[in-house]
């Protein structure tokens, strides 16, 4: 199938890019690894006049990690480098196991976490960890930066709170606090590497006598942005994780989830795996935050 027709740009500094962004308002997409961004062209989703690569950028693919400013993965990090990135797998396992979930190998070789994330799709696979661990998007506009935190960046299906002129450049994620555990959850229609009809990521933290003192729920496929089991994360702060809470805890995960039947799964389905991988997701974060279990992929 033959692309629609547009003229090809590629910057090599953050100011040109937001410039380009700024002229070409409205008529502008920009690719990274372009895995998602071909199949929309090739399918006429979208017809740009202009298409801009930020490939040639400098210094946006870089995986840092310091104990003050926790991890930051660069806009042009492949899935498949923070799938296999030391400092990932010691510091947020988790995201490198969302990031494995991701497609198939030669996918993740080419794409980005960023790019899935401002793909704004509700089925994302590295969203729902991002936001259970409270992440931060920074946002360039040429030398001005600002940082969005996770729960504000997704407005809607495909939509993000970047703005016209900006430039996605970077994801903080804080370091874990001390007896914090995360965990990521997925079903998908036929295989692992099929987009998740439901997928769950949840931080657990739990206090010195073992009662949960922070928890953060987020359930993607359900919605028209990834969302937050706020029920469930109320009814279990100052509790002991027990088998009973984990239960009601699922269960009213799936009263706030709003999944609509397609071609992935129905309706009733979604809601039935919302209450089985969010039990799954807390049980699995607070066995790690409790040191009771390890990472085994």
């Amino acid at each position: 199938m033959t692309l629609p027709q547009f003229k090809f740009l590629m910057p090599t500094s953050l100011r040109e890019a937001c410039a380009l962004l700024e002229k070409h308002q409205g008529k502008i997409k920009i690719k990274a690894g372009g895995t998602d961004m071909i199949v929309r062209l090739s399918h006429r989703a979208v017809k740009p006049d202009f298409l801009m690569t930020v490939k040639k950028i400098p210094d946006l693919d870089g995986i840092n990690y310091s104990p003050k400013g926790g991890l930051t993965i660069g806009a042009l990090a492949l899935l498949r480098e923070v799938e296999t990135s030391p400092l990932v797998l010691e510091h947020a396992p988790m995201l490198a196991r969302a990031a494995r979930a991701t497609a198939t190998v030669q996918i993740r070789n080419m794409g980005t976490v960023m790019g899935n994330v401002c793909n704004a799709s509700p089925s994302a696979d590295n969203i729902p960890t991002l936001v259970a661990m409270n992440a931060r998007i920074v946002a360039a506009s040429g030398s001005d930066e600002r940082e969005i935190p996770i729960d504000e960046f997704f407005l809607g299906p495909g939509r993000s709170a970047l703005q016209a002129n900006e430039i996605a450049v970077a994801i903080k994620v804080p370091t874990l606090a001390a007896g914090s555990g995360v965990s990521y959850q997925k079903i998908s229609p036929r295989s692992k590497v099929d987009i998740a009809a439901v997928n769950i990521g949840a931080l657990v933290t739990l206090d010195e006598t073992g009662k949960c003192r922070a928890v953060r729920i987020s359930m993607g496929a359900v919605g028209p942005t990834p969302l937050r089991a706020t029920q469930a994360e109320e009814f279990l702060l100052g509790k002991e994780i027990t088998d009973a809470t984990l239960a009601e805890a699922g269960r009213l995960a799936a009263e706030d989830a709003s999944p609509i039947t397609d071609v992935r799964a129905s309706r009733e389905y979604r809601k039935l795996m919302v209450e089985v991988l969010t039990t799954r997701a807390l049980k699995e974060a607070a066995g790690f935050a409790s040191g009771q279990s390890s990472i085994a992929e």
